[in-house]
């Protein structure tokens, strides 16, 4: 048996995400338990657990592309895949340092598989379909961690305790991981899908350290994804509990995203006011002491995060020249960028919070700060959807 209907193939490419920001999720989550276990009690020691999994992005991002070309889209997939997996050992680890290792190759898978969600997409998918499934593979995350965030209790009621949870979330990975293995790839599939009168040529990571569109791609998103990784990881302990609204909220923007990027070709006006939009409501969950305030806030700032992100996740599919080889390497950059500087943020905070005695004050002013990246970065980003937007006015 094969599997070769590409929205059955988009199922498991989704599902899987989603399985993984559960066990991501579903670790921080648990960080009081994990703590208590292993008798850590620093904040920024305690944050590393958490870390582990963004530092393996780092890694795994930037070597993802080179993996797929060395044994193809597929079996990448399939290796990410069977990474994720390896999460069971979290639950079981007798120490510190297993436990880095187990959630370290955790995020490893996850670096992989996120990379390769767009070269799949290009195989798979036409460039008028592309941008509503690039959505839906960027709310898959979302998803995860909503259930996660509203159902964690439930479900470690219904299985017994929080390390079974953990170990039925990488169970359904595994079944995910051996169901990939029957995906029909065919390679004249993806040069019809990605020719469209455009050659093939190499583009290598040196090609794309040198483009400096991937380091404005890369660092225009970095702001954000240190502000989102810091809202699972530190707003709990600091009491700000409206997390969940950003999730909840996040869904219907990504939605709304994907609705409105299908109809409107322009990509930057959606990407810059949203950032400004991003910015005043980070400002609002992080400083307002009134309760009412704090929550609309975070309701604002889940739809706003996520309504960009189509837009901004299509730009690289809309370059010219754009082949599946040189989407891969651009989103390797893009993410091991944006990984890098968010992991660094992610310690300055918990640093700036072990400094100053538990006063989280100082480690919300830098979020604040940092995540004025994506506003900033629409500026510099290339307009992709302007040549669209023209032949569409030119033939009505």
């Amino acid at each position: 048996m094969k599997i070769s209907h590409k929205y059955l193939v988009e199922a498991i490419v989704f599902i899987s995400y989603v399985l993984f920001a559960m066990a991501w999720v579903g670790g921080a989550a648990s960080m009081q338990q994990i703590m208590s276990s292993m008798n850590v009690d620093s904040l920024a020691s305690a944050s590393f657990i958490s870390g582990m999994v963004t530092l393996a992005k780092i890694v795994g991002t930037f070597g993802a592309a080179w993996i797929a070309i060395k044994v193809g889209i597929k079996y990448a997939f399939f290796i990410a895949s069977l990474l994720i997996t390896i999460g069971i050992l979290t639950p079981f680890s007798p120490n510190y340092e297993l436990l880095l290792l187990s959630r370290f190759l955790m995020g490893l898978g996850g670096a992989f598989m996120v990379v390769y969600f767009n070269p799949i997409v290009m195989h798979w998918f036409p460039v008028k379909e592309r941008a509503v499934i690039n959505g839906l593979n960027a709310v898959a995350f979302n998803v995860g961690t909503g259930i996660v965030l509203w159902k964690m209790n439930a479900i470690n009621e219904l299985t017994g305790s929080w390390k079974m949870s953990l170990i039925i979330f990488s169970l359904a990975s595994l079944l995910f991981t051996l169901a990939w293995l029957l995906v029909k790839f065919d390679p004249k599939q993806d040069a019809s899908q990605q020719a469209e009168g455009e050659e093939e040529s190499h583009y290598s990571y040196l090609d794309g350290l040198k483009d400096k569109f991937n380091w404005i791609y890369g660092l225009t998103y970095s702001g954000l994804l240190a502000f989102y990784i810091c809202l699972f990881t530190f707003y709990p302990e600091a009491g700000i509990s409206q997390s969940k609204w950003v999730i909840g909220f996040g869904i219907i923007g990504t939605l709304a995203g994907m609705i409105y990027s299908k109809k409107v070709a322009m990509r930057l006006p959606i990407i810059r006011w949203s950032g400004a939009m991003i910015v005043l409501t980070i400002i609002g969950v992080s400083f307002s002491t009134v309760s009412w305030l704090q929550t609309l806030s975070a309701i604002v700032l889940g739809f706003f995060v996520f309504f960009p992100i189509t837009a901004l996740v299509s730009i690289p599919h809309e370059l010219p020249k754009m082949t599946g080889q040189r989407i891969t390497v651009v989103f390797s950059l893009f993410y091991s960028i944006s990984y890098l500087v968010s992991t660094i943020v992610l310690w300055v905070f918990g640093k700036l919070v072990d400094i100053n005695q538990g006063d989280f004050t100082a480690s919300f002013i830098l979020i604040s700060i940092v995540s004025v990246t994506f506003f900033i970065g629409s500026f510099f980003l290339p307009e992709t959807g302007k040549k669209a937007e023209k032949e569409e006015l030119c033939a009505e």
